[in-house]
């Protein structure tokens, strides 16, 4: 079967870590797959199995362009290049990549909100014009059919858990409380900024970031941010993108990992944070109870937070541990990528 999976970047943000693995699972399963993708940076952000064919469409970044008009850009940009007859299935991973991939089926990872009618039109477009839908959580599965009576079918994400079980612990950074997925409203950065201040007590804990690269401009929300730590007396340290080899080693590393997310359609890299065996604490969510089950603590506010992270670090609890990364090692891409040729070969 040729297979066409469609991402908008090249950088390492949860729908493009998907498209890699999932690709690579295919291929592995003797399927023909290309990955086809905008190149903004340069290359992708780790190797890629060479069983995968990549076309990587240039896009030069524009000084000061806004939001909303790189992203209509970006659409037009991969519309361009892509050419949809020469693949049995085409398989579009987000709003932009649906966009501009023309018939194909779409993975909805989650649901944004847009407030400028040309994005609000371009993020419609991308759930209704595609003549299949998957999601990889129940819980957005039913968001999808309440707002559009559409029938998506749900496979989970799958987990690379043996990079990270695997993975020697990184404590460079000291006892640390880690986050993984930059600084951004949809994270709750500022609710774990507000969360950290009430663990002062703890001796030598820090507040540690990693991740970045979005393409939305958040450079408001990190002046509020920034602004916020310096009223709260918290000093994070601010990695940004973190080497894809040196990944593994610094969630290993935590003393807990905090996901305090206002939307996610599964929570790869609490799943990832579960393998290592690092205790985590996610914002109380449908999808995340879900996926996550009594794997991990919740809280649902500030307060309630650094609740959980205190437990989680004073008291580990070696029976959830396991747990977690039994939970982790369940998932795996192999499996993700069966379900998904039965679901290609139904479509046929």
């Amino acid at each position: 079967m040729r297979i066409a999976l469609l991402t908008y970047s090249t950088r390492p943000r949860g729908g493009v870590v998907h498209t890699l693995a999932l690709a690579e699972a295919l291929a592995a399963l003797g399927q023909d797959v290309t990955v086809w993708t905008l190149a903004r940076g340069g290359g992708f952000f780790r190797p890629v199995d060479p069983r995968v064919r990549l076309s990587a469409v240039p896009f030069d970044e524009v000084p000061g362009e806004d939001v909303g008009d790189r992203i209509l850009r970006s659409i037009r940009v991969l519309r361009a290049a892509f050419d949809g007859s020469a693949y049995d299935i085409v398989h579009a991973q987000d709003c932009i990549s649906a966009n501009a991939a023309g018939r194909c089926i779409r993975t909805i990872h989650h649901l944004d909100t847009f407030t400028t009618p040309a994005l609000a039109r371009c993020h419609e477009r991308a759930i209704v014009d595609p003549y299949a839908h998957l999601c990889v959580s129940e819980a957005v599965a039913a968001e999808v059919r309440a707002g559009w009576g559409l029938s998506p079918t749900v496979i989970p994400n799958g987990v690379d858990a043996a990079r990270f079980a695997d993975a020697t612990p990184d404590r460079r950074y000291g006892r640390s409380v880690l986050a993984v997925g930059g600084i951004e409203p949809r994270k709750g950065s500022l609710d774990l900024l507000r969360a950290f201040s009430h663990l002062s007590d703890i001796p030598d804990l820090r507040l540690v970031f990693a991740g970045g690269e979005t393409l939305f401009d958040y450079r408001g929300y990190r002046s509020e941010f920034d602004e916020l730590g310096t009223r709260l007396g918290v000093d994070p340290l601010i990695l940004g993108p973190v080497p894809h080899d040196e990944l593994p080693g610094l969630v290993a590393g935590a003393a807990a990992f905090a996901f305090p997310s206002t939307k996610e359609g599964f929570g790869l890299a609490a799943m990832e944070a579960l393998a290592a065996g690092v205790p985590v604490v996610v914002r109380d969510l449908p999808v995340l109870r879900e996926v996550f089950g009594a794997a991990v603590r919740y809280g649902t506010d500030p307060a309630s937070l650094a609740d959980a992270l205190r437990t989680a670090i004073d008291k580990p609890d070696p029976a959830r541990a396991a747990a977690g990364r039994a939970l982790a090692f369940s998932h795996t891409w192999a499996d993700a990528a069966r379900r998904h040729l039965d679901l290609y070969a139904s479509l046929g």
